[in-house]
């Protein structure tokens, strides 16, 4: 019954496709380097009923402390945060997202507004629709200039196997491009994950359970685009407390 947050929009199928995968630095995409980061986030329980703190680190990038209201045909986020700018340095950030509907149906938006330049930073609309084995989701980004259609799909609940699909579309660039990709647990704690996009990139990762609140994920890239580049190759640990 409950919609959830913005946040969830589109969010089974965002996690098919990137959670886990190497990340590269878009301005640098061809060099050899190591990149180090840390993704941390916690989550407080409930001060009054539906009413939660959450704090989220994405090390160097930004830092984020929000708080959110979930009821049965709402929800709203309120946050403060930091994100870096590589020219300008570190700008102060005031978001608000909130969704309206049910499990089945709903409709958000999300805000961001720059406290140093006093210029809206953000500006992304969505609506999702889920049932049991189809979840399908649209989403407008970039204050409206790009959107994102994407599809999840349960095959197998048992063995988590899932397919996905993403297709974004960039109006100011006329620049289009589709991910599709899928994931299946060969062992209840090793989970496998593929994916392949139309600028030649294929991707994939194994992700180990170690112990309860323990993950080890491994994942590799090639450019079929620059073929006599090297394969990237990731190496991740996950903890949750």
């Amino acid at each position: 019954m409950y919609p959830g947050s913005y946040f969830d929009i589109g969010r089974k199928a965002r996690d098919l496709l990137y959670k886990g995968y190497s990340q590269h630095p878009p301005n640098d995409p061809h060099s050899q380097r190591f990149d180090c980061s840390l993704d941390l986030s916690c989550q407080f329980g409930e001060i009054l009923p539906g009413l939660r703190t959450i704090f989220k680190l994405s090390f160097p990038d930004s830092a984020k402390v929000e708080l959110q209201y979930l009821q049965r045909y709402a929800g709203i986020t309120g946050g403060f945060g930091l994100i870096a700018n590589p020219l300008t340095g570190t700008s102060p950030l005031l978001n608000v997202s909130g969704v309206i509907g049910s499990d089945v149906l709903s409709l958000g938006t999300d805000l961001a507004f720059n406290i140093s330049t006093r210029t809206l930073h953000k500006f992304n609309a969505g609506l999702s629709f889920s049932s049991d084995f189809l979840i399908a989701s649209l989403t407008l980004h970039d204050k409206l200039d790009s959107w994102k259609a994407s599809c999840y799909y349960v095959m197998n609940p048992l063995t988590n196997t899932a397919i996905g699909a993403e297709l974004k579309y960039a109006i100011s660039d006329n620049d289009g491009a589709i991910t599709v990709g899928g994931q299946h647990a060969l062992f209840p704690y090793t989970l496998m994950k593929a994916r392949l996009n139309t600028y030649g990139r294929a991707s994939a990762l194994v992700q180990q359970e170690l112990w309860e609140k323990l993950a080890l994920t491994i994942a590799g890239e090639v450019d079929f685009m620059h073929i006599k580049e090297l394969p990237k190759i990731g190496l991740s640990i996950a903890f949750r407390l």
